[in-house]
């Protein structure tokens, strides 16, 4: 078990949502071009990719609000696993400890 693949993950999540956060802030903002955020991962983390959207010329936002809430639900679900699996492992790490004293 390796607890830093799950804080990378949170950590990942984390810079998704304040990319969210800022598109849903400017949805009103004339000419606004949102940023678009993809996950990738290796061997031993889970990185965000954050890129502006393409341009698509429009004189109003180009934020899709469509897009952006289920992203946030998207984000909640998967820091709530990675802290649920922390709480696991530290748990048995724990009980571990207990066996082995």
């Amino acid at each position: 078990m390796n607890i830093s693949i799950n804080v990378s993950s949170i950590q990942a999540h984390q810079t998704m949502m304040n990319s969210n956060a800022n598109n849903v802030a400017n949805a009103n903002t004339d000419g606004f071009v949102p940023n678009d955020t993809r996950m990738s991962n290796n061997k031993d983390s889970v990185v965000a990719n954050t890129r502006q959207a393409d341009n698509n010329g429009s004189l109003k936002s180009q934020t899709d609000l469509a897009k952006e809430i289920p992203d946030q639900i998207t984000v909640q679900s998967a820091t709530s696993v990675n802290v649920s699996a922390i709480k696991t492992q530290n748990e048995m790490f724990g009980s571990l400890l207990d066996i082995k004293a």
